[in-house]
């Protein structure tokens, strides 16, 4: 997944920095993980920062930023945005920082995508200080999992081989002209819970945000969480 989001990294940065092409991002996921998300307090890690959305998001919030992303041309557009996310190229599953650095670690859209999930959840929580949090949003797995047989408002949904087996679960779009492969791994909610468990974080809040209108009123879109380090 790694070497596929940086094959992606330009077309994602025209997709992402083009008002109204990722409605999910405007209308569900970002308001809902903004609703889970602590006051700046100490520093904050964007996890899987790509090409610097959420960073600035942050950063607009008065947090004090620091992004990391595994994809060198993700880390290029991030830091030279007239908008600029500092950050550094790094492996999520080994975080060139200290432990007990960060007051929160915001992993936005970007768990899913990452090759060795559990372990970047680990490290996450090695980062963070004693209280700290961190915040998460991934694509809901049972969305992941599977997908609506029309387009229409009533269409089925159905689920394609397991829910409980982890597996690849790419998608292509192609919206205003621009054409993004997403290279993601579908993994069932227990695979994050037990992560999270290994990592000895504990769950405060889960969300399965409710699209305004269409299909995605009965389906989750996307999963938001919020987990503290005890």
């Amino acid at each position: 997944m790694r070497r596929g989001w940086e094959a992606e990294a330009r077309n994602w940065a025209e997709f992402t920095r083009a008002a109204g092409r990722d409605v999910a991002h405007e209308q569900i996921n970002l308001p809902a993980l903004l609703r889970l998300l602590p006051g700046p307090a100490g520093l904050t890690l964007d996890l899987g920062c790509g090409e610097g959305r959420m960073g600035r998001v942050l950063l607009s919030l008065g947090h004090q930023v620091a992004g990391v992303d595994a994809a060198p041309t993700m880390v290029r557009l991030a830091v030279s945005h007239e908008v600029p996310e500092p950050a550094v190229l790094a492996d999520a599953a080994a975080l060139p920082f200290r432990d007990e650095a960060f007051g929160l670690v915001a992993a936005y859209m970007s768990l899913h995508d990452m090759d060795r999930m559990p372990e970047a959840v680990g490290e996450a929580a090695r980062v963070l200080d004693h209280g700290g949090r961190l915040v998460m949003a991934i694509p809901h797995p049972v969305n992941s999992a599977g997908s609506f047989q029309a387009r229409d408002a009533d269409a089925p949904f159905a689920i394609a081989g397991s829910y409980l087996d982890a597996g690849p679960a790419d998608t292509v779009i192609d919206r205003g002209g621009v054409q993004l492969t997403f290279h993601s791994e579908h993994r069932p909610l227990e695979s994050y819970s037990r992560a999270l468990e290994a990592a000895g974080l504990l769950i405060e809040a889960i969300r399965e945000p409710k699209a305004p209108d269409g299909r995605w009123q009965r389906i989750p879109l996307s999963l938001q969480l919020r987990a503290v380090k005890p």
